[in-house]
């Protein structure tokens, strides 16, 4: 009935535009306000506090650049002093209610947020753009927690929530444009962290003096040939979170860039892989062979830890967290533990069998290189081309035959009365312990146990010809004064 025209507003120009009111959720004195005067060319954030039910006005625009105009306000909803504020370049938040505001990146492009909302449950963002776009923030809740301890230790990891562990689905295929599905929140443990300083590399050290000495008028030295070599052998730092269970004992490392500041990363709740490793013509520390089996339920420990110029210091943890099955599985495992404990046993005989196939490509590659070198000794040595001859063609059946079936004929609906390969056994049994959670099946308690009789002897000859009989060969072909073939020393006289 009675309206009544609020004109105190220090520092907002007359008849500015409000562009957002909030009524703060404690007190029912506090309000606050934000004004857009964009149409006058004015782009500076105006963004006010009123603790008198807007009889007085505040600024609490504090640190906000000069030319972020102001659109929307969000107030958290268990702190009071934990805002959000929407600009016309970004997100920005503070914890002490307005006095210094840090921008929120790491995924949001610079556009106007012209309205923001919270999720209560999950402790979601959700900001709302000038371009039509949804942005989310999941769980922003680690913001609660900061102060001035934490942002002055060197590391550290906010309490983790409990990882709710299923078999995601891998999206729909064939749909083309007829399907949109946006990016769902990342599966597993989730690690909210916070790191205080990257050291600099030497490069980095090198350019900043240049500058100085730059701008002072000073000579730059020119760097010599061994400075720049170790710059370029330097390696960057990275950070590395290691996974233990409850007993303490590590069942996964997840290695990434060390970056300053608040970040997050994941665990999918899975061992480390058992599969062989190729690191090829250079080493990344920050890579490592992935995932493994699906671990068990329970109580686990994350730790954080930083590799710079050779040496590794813990910067955080460790900090305990919880897995727990989701209850959403068709059949579940009677005995879970019994199950991941046969995808172990899988894992191993994988990691075995794997590993002694890329073995014998690289010895059949061997005894390749040796055929051709013998066939270049002057006056010939048939008696070695015989045995190496002999060779090749065992490593051709082990490969072609015992591990794979590349013949082509009979198909697998004719496979009768050709042997069924080792890797189609082991492929099946890898891909039903990979992607289920259910008691094993009969059918793959089978194959396991015909892989661990029929593989055995494989395993023996591969490991008589890469051992024994191939050296032996490589000597003798040396002693000839053969050409010297990849992997082979040449003995030096």
């Amino acid at each position: 009935k009675n309206w009544t025209r609020i004109s105190s507003f220090p520092g907002v120009p007359e008849n500015t535009y409000v562009s957002d009111l909030l009524a703060s959720k404690f007190d029912e004195n506090v309000l606050y306000a934000s004004f857009d005067n964009i149409l006058r060319d004015d782009f500076k954030p105006y963004l006010l506090k009123s603790t008198d039910k807007g009889k007085s006005w505040v600024s609490i625009a504090g640190n906000l650049p000069d030319n972020h105009t102001v659109h929307s306000i969000q107030e958290d909803f268990l702190d009071p002093n934990l805002l959000f504020a929407g600009t016309e370049f970004g997100c920005f938040f503070t914890v002490d209610g307005g006095s210094n505001w840090i921008q929120l990146k790491s995924g949001i492009p610079t556009i106007a947020v012209k309205d923001m909302a919270i999720q209560k449950r999950e402790n979601d963002l959700v900001l709302a753009t000038f371009g039509r776009g949804f942005y989310i923030l999941d769980d922003y809740s680690p913001l609660r927690m900061l102060n001035k301890q934490t942002l002055d230790s060197a590391g550290y990891i906010f309490p983790v929530k409990n990882a709710l562990m299923y078999l995601p689905t891998g999206g729909k295929y064939g749909q083309g444009s007829t399907v949109y599905q946006a990016k769902n929140p990342d599966f597993g443990a989730i690690f909210t962290y916070y790191i205080k300083e990257v050291p600099k590399m030497k490069k980095q050290l090198r350019k900043e003096k240049e500058k100085e000495l730059f701008k002072e008028g000073k000579p730059i030295p020119q760097p010599s040939e061994a400075d720049l070599r170790a710059e370029k052998q330097e390696l960057a730092p990275y950070i590395t979170f290691t996974i233990t269970d409850a007993a303490g004992t590590p069942v996964r490392i997840i290695h990434k860039s060390a970056g300053k500041g608040i970040n997050r990363e994941n665990w999918d709740l899975r061992y480390q892989s058992t599969r062989s490793v190729d690191a090829g013509e250079s080493w990344d520390p920050k890579k490592d062979n992935g995932s493994g089996v699906l671990a068990l339920p329970g109580t686990y420990a994350v730790t954080l830890s930083m590799t710079f110029g050779g040496e590794t210091r813990q910067l955080a943890g460790p900090v305990e967290f919880r897995v727990v099955p989701l209850e959403n599985t068709t059949l579940p495992a009677t005995d879970r533990q019994n199950m991941v404990a046969f995808h172990s046993q899988v894992a191993e005989l994988s990691r075995v069998m794997r590993g002694t196939e890329s073995y014998a490509e690289k010895l059949l590659a061997r005894t390749n290189d040796l055929l051709m070198a013998l066939n270049c000794v002057p006056g010939g040595a048939p008696g070695l081309i015989k045995q190496a001859r002999d060779l090749q063609l065992q490593l051709d059946t082990i490969l072609n035959v015992r591990f794979n079936r590349r013949t082509g004929k009979p198909s697998d609906e004719e496979n009768p009365p050709a042997p069924v390969p080792l890797n189609d056994r082991l492929g099946k049994i890898s891909w039903i312990t990979w992607s289920s959670t259910g008691d094993p099946t009969q059918s793959a308690k089978d194959a396991y146990a015909i892989l661990q009789e029929e593989f055995p002897p494989v395993y023996d000859q591969v490991k008589r010809i890469g051992e024994v009989e191939l050296p032996a060969l490589e000597a003798a072909a040396e002693a000839l004064g053969a050409p010297v073939t990849p992997g082979r020393l040449p003995a030096w006289k």
